[in-house]
């Protein structure tokens, strides 16, 4: 379930600023260096604009961003420390001129860069983007004759997050590192967006890929371009020794490096396993961590920074399929969520953007007001304790009397009064029934809040379905025409992991169905409405039902006519062209005017007795407008 209440939103969120004033203040952090502005060059990006990422090891500074003011020549580059410096080499275009890096990962031996640049191995009718992960050996110390004060150790591979018939999501936006209990089954976590967009949307995956799956790719074949054909081929040659990227102590031989300079692209494709994938939302940035449920089995929670300024949390569940729990709009106005960072201990996610920095809570479990909400959350921070009635933050496994069903989220049972396991059949009695006065010929809006995002939801009247004739549902809300004998009990049902529940319940006070007459509904709390919730004309309320066939034939009897007509003026026009040059060759033309001037006797003479009016024939003919005799 995931809860949208604007009124706890804005509570939680005035609850972050004022409880963490201090955190929120503006705070100064030393610079690494301060000497001269030429040594950050190749530690920070040029444009504020540009993609980069950089990752401290060991007083070892390896960063990922441009080199230069046009943002066309990206670079990987170590510095600081007692290490030389190394960078790659631009002249051997190992990365493509629009590389934009997102995330740095360090591990025992190695530094992993992750990126997107424009694919040149694949011969596409139109530039292709593909997600990239490199890799760098901490202890490369350049070459001796070749690759002085460049890396030897550059090797990159794709990385493909797809999903059986969809398009591949080929543009990584972020990437962060899980490690594991077991040191062989560390995991990285990847935000994935479409270059393409399906019916005008975007769309998101987050893809899991494992670091033993991305070391067996560098330990594969490489590619090699054939430069006859231009085109890139899998290396079916013999290997040198040591092998290209491998973390081997002192600098390589010119052998080695030579063959390494053409061979650092990998043949083969490091493939990610997709845990969630959402249309219409674009991730930006991404926090994991586990948690442990009441039974003491980990679960894998995922926090999800969008382009819009929400904060998305995600649970996976044994299947290896994620579900949403909870999302929460940050910002008033729209804009992209620059940076996630979790802080563990003290259970918050630090949340960056354009303003500054906000601290919101892992876990909103005071949302779920009941046992049904608080189970169907699925959330392994929160659990239902049946003595205060509440959803708690879960601080400690094991605790027998609360109630959380992470396996499957049905409350039926978790919720149930007698012993774990037993069945619950979901009770039609509402808590609470919101009584409605019918107004006759009006109409009236019932709505009905969707609490959840996974939920399907229904309407019913009484023991039956709402009837067709009398009602509609639009944008949830059933809209009732108040007639005769449309009174009586209408109840939103909400269906969510095979268990239902009322929603919300309304009674539609009438003259044939009083309330207090019902047996039934008897002890249930009630609350009068006064006036309808929407009260509206009675030829707007129909027009969720209303037939359109009149008005169609409307305009097309119209616009026949109008074409009627113009087709009329048009051959009208040609007619009377004709009929007017019909007219004037009667008449006889006049002599072509001479160069000498006339006498006045030989220029008001006619040639030929001639009537015309100016209205037969215009300026340019022969005949004089006025009539001649």
């Amino acid at each position: 379930m995931i809860p949208w209440p604007a009124s706890e939103r804005k509570k939680s969120e005035c609850a972050f600023k004022k409880k963490n004033n201090e955190e929120l203040q503006d705070s100064y952090l030393l610079p690494i260096l301060e000497d001269k502005v030429t040594e950050g060059k190749g530690q920070s990006p040029f444009d504020p604009a540009h993609k980069h990422t950089a990752v401290l090891v060991d007083g070892t500074l390896y960063s990922g961003t441009m080199n230069n003011f046009l943002g066309s020549e990206p670079i990987l580059m170590r510095t600081l420390g007692s290490q030389p410096v190394l960078k790659t080499d631009t002249f051997l275009r190992w990365l493509h001129p629009d590389a934009s890096f997102v995330a740095a990962i360090p591990s025992t031996q190695f530094v992993y860069f992750f990126f997107e640049e424009t694919a040149s191995e694949f011969d596409f009718f139109e530039r292709l983007h593909t997600s990239r992960v490199a890799r760098v050996c901490k202890n490369d110390v350049g070459g001796e004759k070749l690759l002085q004060k460049k890396w030897t150790t550059f090797l990159k591979a794709q990385l493909l997050c797809t999903q059986p018939g969809q398009l591949p999501f080929n543009v990584i936006r972020h990437a962060v590192l899980l490690p594991a209990d077991s040191p062989t089954a560390p995991h990285i976590y990847a935000v994935f967006t479409s270059q393409w967009q399906v019916g005008g949307t975007r769309s998101s995956a987050v893809c899991a890929f494992s670091l033993m799956d991305i070391e067996r790719v560098f330990k594969g074949k490489y590619k090699e371009l054939n430069k006859e054909t231009s085109r890139w081929t899998t290396y079916r040659g013999p290997e040198t020794n040591p092998r290209p990227g491998s973390c081997s102590v002192g600098p390589s031989s010119d052998k080695a490096l030579t063959f390494m300079k053409d061979h650092f692209l990998m043949d083969e494709q490091v493939v990610g396993t997709p845990l969630l994938v959402k249309s219409g939302v674009e991730y930006t940035r991404l926090a994991v961590e586990t948690a442990q449920d009441l039974d003491g089995h980990s679960h894998l929670v995922m926090y999800l920074g969008t382009t819009t300024g929400s904060l998305h949390k995600a649970v996976v569940s044994g299947d290896s399929s994620a579900h949403l729990v909870e999302e929460i709009q940050l910002f008033p106005d729209p804009e992209p969520v620059r940076n996630l960072q979790l802080a563990p201990t003290q259970g918050a996610v630090f949340v960056g953007f354009s303003g500054g920095v906000w601290r919101v809570p892992r876990a909103n479990c005071s949302v779920y007001e009941s046992c049904v909400d608080c189970v169907l959350a699925r959330d392994p921070h929160c659990a239902w304790d049946p003595e205060s009635r509440t959803c708690c933050l879960l601080s400690a496994p094991n605790l027998n009397s609360w109630k959380q069903d992470m396996e499957h989220g049905n409350p039926g049972w978790a919720c149930a009064s007698g012993p774990v396991g037993r069945s619950l059949r979901p009770q039609s009695r509402p808590q609470i029934i919101k009584e409605v006065l019918a107004v006759p010929n009006s109409i009236l809006e019932l709505p009905c809040p969707h609490l959840s995002a996974l939920a399907s939801y229904y309407w019913s009247h009484g023991p039956a379905a709402v009837p067709e004739t009398s009602s509609t549902i639009y944008n949830g809300s059933l809209l009732l025409i108040l007639q005769d004998g449309v009174g009586g009990l209408y109840q939103c049902w909400a269906t969510e992991n095979g268990f239902s529940y009322p929603v919300v319940s309304y009674w539609v006070d009438s003259q044939d169905q009083p309330l207090a007459l019902d047996p039934e509904l008897a002890g249930i709390p009630r609350e009068h409405v006064e006036v309808p919730l929407t009260r509206v004309s009675g030829e707007a309320a129909l027009a969720a039902q209303r037939s359109y066939w009149p008005h169609f034939v409307t305009v097309t009897v119209l616009l026949a006519l109008v074409l009627s007509v113009a087709l009329i003026i048009l051959l009208a026009s040609p007619l009377g062209a004709l009929r007017a040059r019909g007219k004037v060759q009667g008449c006889a033309t006049l002599p072509p005017r001479e160069k000498a001037p006339l006498s006045r006797e030989q220029h008001l003479q006619s040639p030929k007795e001639c009537r015309t009016s100016t209205s037969d024939v215009d300026a340019d003919s022969n005949c004089l407008g006025t009539e001649v005799a």
